[in-house]
């Protein structure tokens, strides 16, 4: 059970009232009777817009679906694309205008680099994110599959040398590409010194030579005559020569380089949506919790590392003797915090009756008050340096529901007292209502947008709910040749850079799904600079640091000048992945619904029964995935479609979950925390909600898994605590 306080028409959960009251509003100049009070009047006014919006929702998706259902057969194009017009599906494309959001850090408005999305409700992950500002290029490479093991060169226990030259040898044509000298190579360099502000090398020849283009260094530390740091920048990264010849890799190298340190991930999602598992009071104050601490700049993390204890913090700013005076860095990833988006509830706060409050309101009142400690003059860890406040906002389907999130930012600005537009919006574009409506959308939100993005898996998700009734739709895997995804992916950035978002906000794309595959993230994620995109989601420090150098090779900025931003691609969105025929083999249907339910269950199991939101799950051939809802909504709206178009029958889907389920508790058996599902289905909570994403999966508001996930992992919590009595 849950205690409330009475605090005017709301009652708020014990453990957050306090939260509020005693760790939040301290040090603030919001009083805690005057916070509540402002917090009821804006959650009565918005929380019945907010019903209304998913309400209209609810109503487009049962009129498309009638219209498939009486439009049976093969679709004519020209009244399918009336008739979404007609019902204000597809909205009119507005005139042309230009963003003009204000006071947006450099990480957002100019620089192009990697993007980590982190839980928010673990502290050392959350940490360590916040920590990938910079990162040694020399371990990533190390310690990861870029560098192959052949020749010699595996990863062992001790160092190996050979694998280490493969490694020094890369970073030196890194610093080739990036800052090439103007005669020889950094391969050569035996000193660097700076020499009358600038650069100089020493080559193994004994010749001397600058930089070809000597604004690119841009600072060091140490001496001038034998710097320990040495200081680049290429396409708004910065890369630093660490230099210390006593140091047992740099008494290897010629010049005593010990490694390259880079600018890795400018700006970091931390993360209370997908890839959190927060359904009630208790573990949204966690979330906040963690938030407060990272805005406060006290948030500590104390672990073990084999026999070690170590305590993470925050890194300090970094500094350097640049043009004569100091230079400071930033020692931390930009933090944006991602809200929930409009369709939960959390019973962390009851309104006047009674009814739980939509659970994005909550996040953006909270993690905005919290966020006003880091304006503090005397804060020692800045997040933004213009006091700004940058919240992602997911999941919203259309310009409307853009306007209600910029209508909630306006009252909570007015609740907190700060300036208009303080706080910044991301607008997720993972719905397809939204992709159609993207520059009306942005247009509602020009004066704070910092943020858009793409994103395969839950667009897809959404892609075969809206279209369920249409037909049974292609393999999953083809969805990445589809029409409808390149037409969505090439108009968001063409959109964003038709409303002027370069040097206001990032333009960016989705994650790299493999952690363990870096050699093939280098080989591909190039892609996402290629198209546009001033910054893409990656996995870990290390694949943002690796990430980085996708943004050394690629200049961003003349990449969006040749975009032609007049292109309409909606009628490449609209084309449906359908497959008509369905003519695959037994054996092909039998793949893709193992494939599903291995993924499902894998993903389920730890949600709901440890409160793992995010983590990496083995897959049908053990290669690690990190899964979150939003991978676990396109694989669960997959097999519903087929199910209800006759592809597969609920017997074999049945029969699949449980021999998948089997597998699955073979892979996770060296987890002592770890719950079977097998052999006692009926009994086991996460196979029961696996089970009701797949079979209840066509009726779900926009095939979206929180409602169910929510429930069964309240009702294992209850479980859980039951026994725990029963036990004491």
């Amino acid at each position: 059970m849950t205690n409330y306080e009475k605090v005017g028409k709301l009652q708020v959960a014990t453990e957050l009232y306090n939260f509020v009251k005693e760790e939040v509003l301290p040090g603030l100049e919001i009083q805690n009777e005057q916070f509540w009070t402002n917090f009821d009047s804006l959650i009565h006014e918005l929380a019945p817009e907010n019903k209304a919006l998913l309400e209209k929702r609810d109503e487009l998706q049962k009129t498309i679906s009638e219209w498939h259902q009486n439009n049976k057969g093969e679709i004519d194009f020209a009244k399918y694309k009336e008739f979404l017009q007609e019902i204000g599906y597809l909205e009119p494309v507005p005139e042309d205008f230009k963003v003009t959001t204000a006071n947006v850090d450099n990480e957002v408005a100019n620089q192009a680099g990697s993007q980590l999305v982190v839980p928010i409700d673990n502290a050392r992950y959350a940490l360590n994110a916040a920590n990938a500002r910079w990162g040694s290029l020399y371990d990533a490479l190390y310690g990861s599959d870029v560098i192959s093991d052949e020749a010699g060169a595996e990863a062992g226990v001790q160092y190996n040398p050979i694998r280490g030259q493969k490694v020094i040898d890369f970073a030196k044509n890194l610093l080739d590409q990036a800052a090439p000298l103007a005669e020889g190579s950094h391969a050569d360099v035996t000193a660097y010194k700076i020499v009358e502000g600038k650069l100089q090398v020493t080559l193994e020849s004994g010749n001397t030579a600058l930089l070809q283009d000597e604004s690119k260094f841009v600072g060091y530390n140490g001496s001038e005559d034998a710097p320990t740091a040495v200081l680049l920048v290429n396409n708004g990264l910065h890369i630093e020569i660490a230099i210390d010849k006593n140091n047992p890799i740099g008494k290897s190298d010629k010049a005593g380089v010990k490694d390259l340190v880079l600018e890795a991930a400018l700006s970091t999602l931390m993360d209370c949506e997908d890839s959190i598992a927060a359904v009630d009071a208790e573990d949204k104050v966690g979330v906040y919790r963690n938030w407060l601490g990272l805005m406060k700049g006290d948030l500590e993390s104390t672990f073990k590392r084999g026999s070690k204890t170590v305590t993470r913090k925050l890194n300090a700013d970094r500094t350097y003797t640049g043009d004569g005076k100091q230079l400071t860095l930033r020692g931390r990833s930009l933090m944006f915090v991602r809200n929930v988006g409009h369709l939960m509830t959390n019973n962390a706060i009851l309104d006047e009756n009674g009814n739980e409050v939509p659970e994005g309101i909550l996040d953006g009142v909270l993690t905005s008050l919290i966020a006003t400690h880091n304006f503090k003059e005397n804060a020692e860890f800045k997040n933004s340096l213009h006091k700004s406040i940058y919240i992602v906002k997911p999941k919203m389907h259309s310009p409307a529901e853009a306007a209600f999130a910029n209508k909630l930012f306006d009252r909570i600005e007015d609740l907190l007292g700060v300036e208009r537009n303080t706080i910044k919006i991301g607008v997720m574009d993972e719905e397809r209502r939204m992709s159609l409506n993207l520059k009306s959308a942005i247009n509602e939100v020009k004066e704070r947008i910092a943020f858009i993005n793409t994103g395969f898996l839950d667009r897809t998700g959404d892609e075969i709910h809206t279209s369920m009734e249409a037909g049974p739709v292609i393999r999953k895997a083809d969805m990445k040749t589809s029409e409808w995804l390149s037409s969505y992916e090439s108009a968001n950035v063409a959109v964003g850079i038709g409303a002027g978002l370069p040097g206001h906000a990032q333009i960016g794309k989705g994650m790299w799904a493999m952690p363990d595959l870096m050699a093939a993230m280098l080989e591909q994620k190039i892609a996402h600079p290629k198209a546009g995109a001033s910054t893409a989601w990656v996995p870990s420090p290390t694949a943002a640091i690796l990430h980085a150098l996708h943004y050394h090779e690629v200049n961003v900025k003349e990449v969006q000048a040749g975009i032609d931003s007049s292109i309409d691609y909606r009628d490449g969105i609209l084309d449906i992945p359908l497959a008509p025929n369905a003519d695959w083999s037994a054996e092909e249907v039998q793949s893709e619904l193992d494939n599903n339910a291995q993924g499902i269950l894998g993903y389920v199991v730890r949600w709901i029964d440890q409160g793992v939101g995010c983590s990496t799950v083995p897959d049908i051939n053990d290669v690690g995935l990190m899964e979150d809802r939003a991978t676990l909504r396109i694989s669960s709206q997959h097999i519903a479609n087929w199910l209800r178009h006759g592809v597969c029958t609920k017997e074999q889907v049945e029969e699949t979950l449980e021999r998948m389920a089997k597998v699955v508790d073979q892979q996770n058996a060296d987890d002592e925390l770890y719950q079977p599902m097998a052999p006692n289905y009926d009994d086991s909570i996460a196979f029961q909600a696996a089970s009701d994403l797949i079979f209840k999966g066509a009726e779900q508001p926009s095939g979206y898994t929180e409602p169910i996930l929510h429930a069964r992992r309240i009702e294992a919590k209850a479980k859980a605590k039951q026994k725990a009595t029963v036990q004491n």
